[in-house]
């Protein structure tokens, strides 16, 4: 005699809801992470002036918005379709989070395979970011946030890369900017006397004949090569959340696919009719 469960459906309850409120909560983290996009860009009035657009990749508030767009719709696919029993928004759901795990895995072998490449990509990207440094704020906060907390570095691989950027150019010592030859203050290293954070600091610091005393009152070392020590200083944190989301996008796809077979085997229960 075939057993039914006590509800006599096929469709687990358990499954059901568990992809229902792991969804629901990307769902309402893509909706912040869209929101937060959209709030830095209505306090840069881009909705006002779209010539603000010119250096969108290098945006992180467009960044914020399209990861959240990413995270709303996969949410929202999930989330929906164990609600509704919708199998085609289950399907779409399980398909995108495996393109997402075949293109993070991608990524992985990449970064291995072409180092060095890798590497050259992230430079352009990066000497993108200090050439637009003074135009976009958000840009200019995050570029500081990574130089004066995160890798305390300065420039790409050495403090003089910001020579990319037209306002800390030597050569604009004779268009009367007072920034020429120098560096951001996220590069100045802390003084302890410093009752109030200095802005000045990085001023006239790349002219030669300051630059014997670099060490002393910036930092020396390029963020890319700050960046590589911080990694591998972490990589096992680093590996352990790669191989954690990646458990979790296996999870999800592995029960989509469960209470797919679930609502199948109920709508094949129906066509069947009562016994």
């Amino acid at each position: 005699m075939r057993r039914y469960r006590s509800d006599n459906s096929e469709v687990s309850c358990c499954v059901k809801y568990v992809v229902f409120a792991f969804n629901a909560i990307f769902w309402l983290v893509g909706i912040g992470a869209m929101g937060i996009g959209l709030w830095a860009w209505s306090e840069k009035e881009v909705f006002r002036n779209l010539s603000a657009l010119t250096h969108i990749t290098v945006d992180p508030a467009f960044i914020f918005i399209c990861v959240g767009f990413t995270v709303f719709i996969m949410g929202f696919a999930g989330c929906v379709g164990a609600l509704r029993e919708n199998t085609y928004l289950l399907v779409f759901y399980a398909t995108f989070l495996g393109i997402l795990l075949f293109a993070e895995v991608g990524i992985g072998v990449l970064f291995f395979v072409y180092k060095d490449w890798v590497k050259e990509q992230v430079a352009l990207g990066l000497e993108k970011y200090i050439m637009v440094y003074r135009d976009d704020p958000d840009t200019q906060n995050l570029i500081d946030w990574v130089q004066e907390y995160l890798l305390y570095c300065c420039g790409i691989l050495t403090p003089d890369d910001w020579d990319k950027n037209q306002y800390f150019n030597c050569t604009s010592i004779s268009k009367g900017s007072r920034e020429a030859c120098g560096v951001p203050f996220s590069c100045c290293k802390p003084k302890e006397d410093w009752e109030l954070k200095n802005y000045m600091c990085g001023y006239d610091t790349r002219k030669e004949s300051n630059k014997d005393d670099w060490d002393s009152v910036i930092y020396i070392t390029g963020c890319l090569p700050a960046g590589e020590a911080w990694l591998l200083a972490h990589l096992m944190i680093v590996a352990g959340v790669a191989v954690g989301i990646a458990v979790l996008q296996i999870m999800g796809i592995c029960f989509a696919q469960n209470l797919r077979a679930d609502i199948f085997a109920q709508k094949a229960k129906w066509d069947r009719g009562p016994y």
